[in-house]
């Protein structure tokens, strides 16, 4: 018989499917105890999180004037830890060839209509250059498993590619890398390279869904795949990003194992998740979302987000343009802090989006470029923020949380937004954005609290203003 235990090794005994049954179980059992919902949202209003079957029964709440403090909870705590902070990134796809048979996946190996492309280095550092155009500085590697076309040496050469690329002011200044589970070997490598988080999805952590859903390839053995994140860390990663691609099977179940991931994550190695991201499945190549009935609601999608971000208070919570404009605004609102923005979901998308428009992995619903999401933001009140200098300065795994958790971190996340939001403004935005970055970048100076740090910050805006870029607190 195999028993539930959150330090365990084994994927089986710390994503523990009788564990999350009876957590679901109690939670339905639980859904109009009021008492008990008050008692979580008190504890979660303290910024100590909850576990995976606090937060389960949150979700399963029926009231709606409780749900209203949900929200509202949620709001005040995000404000409280990251401000109005928003990250932005984009994805950068080198390779779609496969050996995986994933059926929500159009890389899927046995799919013919899709074009396979692997990026030679010259076409990546064409991609980069269209990238830093845009004005982004930070990227998520994304590439299919195949052990010929891109192995460890394809991607640490393609790294190293994509750091040494400098056009104009223009500089990717941190990769994270969404790649396959790996070896510990393999991770030591990425870790050596100067990657920033490592991420990968689970999918789904129901595991008869899980293998179904992977009848073939290497992805399809479901505890080495989720004991990836173990042997990350082991291979000195400290910084990794969890995720559940939300549709697969019934999202409690999923969001029940996500949590039950942090919290292993945090038990034996004493740091969780850097991030947490949460897609839904989207239509692409061969793929139709009508065979998966369990999408996700927009209504159940913000109100899952609102729960996982009084769960993990700490951790980044990531929207991709998976989702439309009006969903990343209501989920903005209640719990993400980092976006993507003007992104290609297709090998070789950003220098020749015509050419590579056969091969998204899938469909974009926001499909705006990164200067209109910029302005949408500043319109919004959040601040667009390109920072990425703790990964730069060494504050990753458990010295961040260490930083957050004692409030600490926004004596440098506040002034590095701003000063690479005045990065951005010089160098690539429109006259309306500099208007709308410059109202806010004056207001949010005067909430700096440290006299010292509101000096520092000030001189180094007028420094970027003569030429001058990458300062960092």
């Amino acid at each position: 018989m195999i028993n539930y235990d959150i330090k365990s090794g084994k994927a089986a005994e710390f994503i523990h499917d009788g564990e999350i049954c009876q957590t679901l179980e109690y939670a339905a059992a639980h859904s109009n105890d009021l008492p008990l919902i008050e008692q979580i949202l008190q504890k979660a209003a303290e910024g100590r999180g909850l576990d995976h079957r606090e937060a389960a029964v949150l979700v399963e709440c029926r009231s709606e004037q409780m749900w209203e403090r949900i929200f509202s909870l949620a709001r005040e705590l995000k404000q409280r830890i990251y401000g109005n902070r928003i990250v932005m990134f984009a994805p950068l796809y080198l390779s779609n060839y496969c050996v995986n048979g994933c059926t929500y996946c159009p890389y899927h190996a046995t799919n013919r209509t899709i074009p396979r492309r692997k990026l030679t280095q010259e076409e990546i550092r064409q991609e980069v250059i269209a990238l830093q155009d845009m004005g982004h500085k930070r990227l998520a590697l994304e590439t299919g498993e195949h052990p010929t076309q891109s192995p460890i040496e394809y991607l640490l050469e393609s790294i190293d590619t994509i750091y040494s690329i400098h056009h104009r002011n223009g500089a990717i200044r941190r990769v994270n890398v969404n790649i396959a589970a790996t070896t510990v070997e393999n991770y030591s490598l990425l870790r050596d390279a100067g990657i920033g988080t490592y991420i990968l999805f689970e999918e789904t952590y129901h595991r008869a869904t899980y293998e179904r859903l992977h009848p073939t390839g290497p992805k399809s053995d479901w505890a080495y795949h989720t004991e990836a994140m173990d042997r990350a860390m082991e291979g000195g990663i400290d910084d990794v990003g969890i995720g559940a691609l939300f549709g697969l099977t019934d999202y409690r179940y999923d969001l029940v194992g996500l949590l039950m991931h942090a919290e292993h994550l945090e038990a034996r190695y004493g740091v969780g998740p850097h991030t947490i991201s949460v897609p839904r499945i989207r239509p692409a190549d061969d793929i139709d979302t009508a065979d998966f009935p369990h999408a996700v609601s927009d209504e159940a999608f913000r109100r899952l987000v609102a729960v996982l971000r009084l769960a993990v208070p700490y951790t980044g919570m990531i929207v991709s343009t998976r989702e439309s404009q009006l969903s990343r605004e209501q989920v903005l609102e209640v719990g993400v802090s980092q976006l993507s923005g003007g992104s290609r979901t297709s090998v070789g998308g950003y220098a020749d989006q015509v050419a590579a428009s056969h091969s998204e992995q899938f469909d974009i619903s926001d499909h705006r470029t990164l200067e209109e999401i910029v302005a949408w933001l500043l319109d919004l009140g959040y601040i667009p923020s390109f920072c990425t200098a703790c990964y730069r300065e060494g504050r990753t795994g458990d010295r961040f949380m260490s930083l957050a958790k004692r409030g600490l971190i926004g004596n440098c996340c506040a002034p590095n937004a701003l000063m690479t939001l005045k990065e951005y403004l010089e160098d690539y935005a429109s006259p309306h954005t500099i208007e709308l970055g410059k109202k806010m970048i004056a207001e949010e100076l005067k909430n700096i609290p440290s006299d010292k740090v509101r000096r520092i910050t000030e001189e180094r805006l007028r420094d970027i203003a003569e030429g001058k870029r990458d300062f960092r607190f």
